[in-house]
């Protein structure tokens, strides 16, 4: 293992880590020699991914926690520590997008939820995970945004909104975390196969708009997001900070 990417020794806790981009994360952190401590809402789903990240040799920890719930993630942390004896990255990865129309035909409970899961369950994490950070030196925290929070993707606009936030949100945890170590960014994917984007990657219609705007041509697949997440938890990582990491194929592009 290249040192610059060697994470032996390191404690990650990936939210969202039972399927899609979340597990892809977890998978390349504990290969690179992370213990890794899996959370979703869903304990299953976590054992299983936690089962074959230990089948191949790595060290991983399922915990189920709602993202919605500030009391679940501070025992999420609080379990993780206990484990572990320490936590050192954060993935914040987990989101919810349960409206998919026009923006002004969301009920009010769908606003709320979306943004308890998608914005205040990173607060809440980060909040919880950083007085262990400053325990150990420093740490890493990636949050998982999305080009729809750079502009709004079509009636996808509370996810949009929320994307947005955590981007604005990365840019001022990372001004103010910076004197303690800490590296805060963000990745924002583009279509990526996942079940999370299904109801996109299944409609007709809307990839007949997506793929000819999109200079690769296709869309991304889990692990390629994981691959930027594995730079930004690294050493290699360390002067980078602040900033949104867009991985899309090209779609964002500006054109004429």
């Amino acid at each position: 293992m290249n040192a610059l990417f060697d994470l032996s020794g390191k404690v990650s806790i990936v939210t969202g880590a039972s399927r899609g981009i979340g597990q892809a994360i977890a998978e390349r952190l504990a290969e690179a020699g992370a213990k890794v401590v899996l959370s979703s809402r869903k304990q299953d789903g976590l054992d299983e991914v936690a089962a074959g990240i230990r089948a191949k040799g790595g060290d991983a920890l399922a915990v189920s926690a709602h993202n919605g719930d500030k009391a679940a993630l501070q025992a999420l942390v609080a379990r993780t520590v206990d484990h572990y004896g320490r936590v050192d990255i954060l993935v914040n990865n987990a989101a919810t997008s349960p409206h998919f129309g026009p923006l002004l035909e969301a009920e009010d409970s769908l606003w709320q939820k979306t943004i308890e899961v998608n914005v205040m369950g990173n607060v809440w994490l980060t909040q919880a995970v950083v007085p262990h950070f400053r325990q150990v030196g420093g740490g890493k925290i990636i949050n998982i945004a999305s080009i729809n929070g750079l502009r709004p993707g079509r009636m996808q606009g509370i996810y949009s909104m929320t994307k947005a936030a955590v981007i604005n949100l990365t840019q001022t945890l990372a001004m103010e975390l910076a004197a303690d170590n800490i590296q805060v960014n963000a990745i924002a994917p583009g279509l990526i196969r996942t079940k999370f984007a299904r109801p996109i990657w299944e409609n007709e219609e809307l990839m007949g708009e997506i793929i000819p705007r999109t200079p690769a041509g296709r869309i991304g697949e889990p692990d390629e997001i994981a691959g930027m997440a594995l730079y930004l938890a690294a050493p290699t990582s360390a002067f980078a900070t602040g900033q949104v990491f867009v991985i899309d194929g090209g779609l964002t592009i500006p054109t004429v």
